[in-house]
């Protein structure tokens, strides 16, 4: 599509953090073939620091008030007074569906009003100009890429960073002085997720961080505010282990998204759930142990098998659907901490002989 009298684009994806990361190559291609319109990002409140930071391809945020049937926020009502009529009044050159298969969200982006609207649709609909079978056998980066190329945009493939300022570095080095970690001498575990069924258990996890303890390495606990109950948890159970409080730091809400993207990145690794932390990592070529409950790994998992290792057991019921899980979370419980360890393993020595 020429980038001839398009002046303004609203995208929609009102995703979560790690979700809206794997579509910032697509988003830099936008960019980089429309470099003089105004791009708007409608999406979940909780995107303005992401708009903040890739500020280069996305100018605007206009928070989705969220609809029936999307799961990610609850929907507010005062908001979606006038929030179509808002967007309709812009009159949009293009409107980019980048939220799923468009079964539930073709009619949302139908309804900004744009003077053309491209996107996915699912599988058996008809052809519709400017929208393409949504690809489910590609990873989630490489999905939104084929949207773009649909456009006849070039991109730099499906790779991407996320930028570290100095006021995030800076926010990491006093932490770790307060703590007295050096650089590069620590493990950050994560043990958040939005969802119970995206969780490894925190007993778990626990046995890895108690491992890792006697064997001399610091633990840095990670999260966002949200995620602070999971963190001291895991942090109670680390000390009833007997981990003396010198070598476990519970910084789980104690950081700003870049502050904790700066911590993660001096840390000899990453031990995650499958969340947003993980495609950070990814985006920090930060070497990670990424413990896959539920998820569809072929989707979501790092492009870089070999820096990001993933661990996930079979179950039928995979990609799982349920936010807690009803079927005794075998998904979970059959990735076990020997098999993690041996991981963190392989990747410790990796690390080491790179370094030699």
């Amino acid at each position: 599509m020429s980038s001839a009298g398009v002046h303004s684009i609203v995208v929609f994806r009102a995703l979560q953090l790690g979700d809206m990361l794997c579509s910032v190559p697509a988003l830099r291609a936008l960019r980089r073939g429309y470099p003089q319109a105004r791009i708007v990002l409608v999406g979940l409140p909780s995107a303005a620091g992401f708009v903040d930071r890739y500020g280069e391809s996305i100018d605007e945020l206009v928070p989705f008030p969220g609809m029936p049937g999307l799961p990610e926020q609850p929907v507010s009502q005062d908001r979606r007074e006038g929030f179509f009529d808002a967007l309709r009044e812009r009159r949009f050159d293009l409107a980019i569906q980048m939220h799923g298969d468009g079964s539930l969200t073709n009619a949302i982006v139908a309804g900004f009003g744009a003077r053309r609207t491209v996107g996915f649709v699912p599988h058996g609909s008809p052809p519709r100009e400017g929208f393409i079978p949504w690809p489910d056998d590609l990873p989630e980066p490489l999905r939104y890429l084929a949207l773009t190329r649909s456009l006849g945009l070039a991109d730099e493939g499906p790779a991407w960073d996320f930028p570290l300022r100095a006021e995030d570095l800076a926010e990491a080095g006093a932490l770790r002085a307060a703590a007295g970690l050096r650089e590069g001498a620590y493990v950050c575990l994560h043990g958040g997720a939005r969802l119970p069924s995206r969780r490894w258990p925190t007993i778990n996890f626990a046995h890895v961080g108690q491992s890792l303890v006697a064997r001399g390495w610091p633990l840095v606990l990670t999260g966002s505010s949200d995620e602070g109950a999971i963190a001291a948890d895991l942090h109670r159970t680390l000390r009833a282990m007997g981990c003396a409080a010198t070598m476990v730091h519970d910084m789980a809400g104690r950081t700003s998204l870049g502050g904790m993207a700066a911590l993660m990145a001096s840390s000899r690794l990453l031990v995650s759930n499958d969340t947003g932390v993980s495609h950070l990592a990814a985006a920090l070529r930060h070497p990670s142990v990424i413990v896959a409950c539920g998820s569809d790994v072929h989707r979501w998992a790092p492009l870089d098998a070999q820096r990001h290792r993933v661990l996930w057991a079979d179950a039928p019921c995979r990609p799982c659907a349920f936010e807690v899980c009803p079927y005794g979370h075998a998904c979970a419980w059959n990735v076990t901490p020997a098999a993690v360890l041996a991981q963190i393993d392989a990747q410790l020595e990796e690390a080491t002989d790179a370094a030699a």
